[in-house]
């Protein structure tokens, strides 16, 4: 197939691969940015493309593989930055217990909902106020990092209930 036989079948599934990366993203804008995206691979790899086989199936392949791997890659950042802004919870509460006496109080309040959470939740959470990274934490309590990251959220959560609750009465 020519360049520009290969260029011609390509925009002629324009419409359809809109509709795609439309069905995947549901935001008009950035299924155009997949759709562009896909023809830029499938020009820059077009020696790739075997002949004989079916050129939308390889298309849509495109789309779908770039889709998903924009997709793990932005999973990735916002858990990268889920664990900086829990750092920087966690390092604002330490520093400023010096600054105010209520400041101090809300420090000791929390470190007590801490202690009352159950043993598999507080563990994990005190480890990680202590200056733990999420890595470090899941070596030492034998643990998948993941199943640290959840622990810490969900005591996160318990926290944050126990400390309204406290509040409120």
């Amino acid at each position: 197939m020519t360049e520009k036989e290969f260029t011609y079948r390509l925009v002629e599934l324009e419409d359809s691969l809109k509709r795609f990366a439309y069905s995947l993203t549901w935001n008009a804008d950035e299924a155009q940015d997949l759709v562009q995206e896909t023809y830029l691979k499938a020009l820059s790899h077009r020696d790739k493309y075997v002949q004989n086989d079916n050129f939308k199936a390889w298309v849509f392949t495109i789309l779908r593989n770039t889709f998903i791997n924009e997709y793990r890659r932005n999973s990735r950042r916002r858990s990268n930055e889920g664990e900086e802004q829990h750092a920087l919870i966690m390092q604002h509460s330490r520093s400023s217990a010096a600054d105010s006496p209520e400041s101090s109080l809300a420090v000791k309040e929390l470190l007590r909902s801490i202690d009352r959470l159950e043993e598999e939740y507080r563990l994990p959470v005190k480890m990680f106020y202590e200056g733990y990274k999420y890595r470090e934490i899941a070596e030492k309590l034998n643990m998948n990092i993941g199943t640290v990251k959840s622990k810490i959220f969900f005591s996160r959560k318990k926290l944050e209930k126990m400390i309204g609750e406290y509040k409120a009465a």
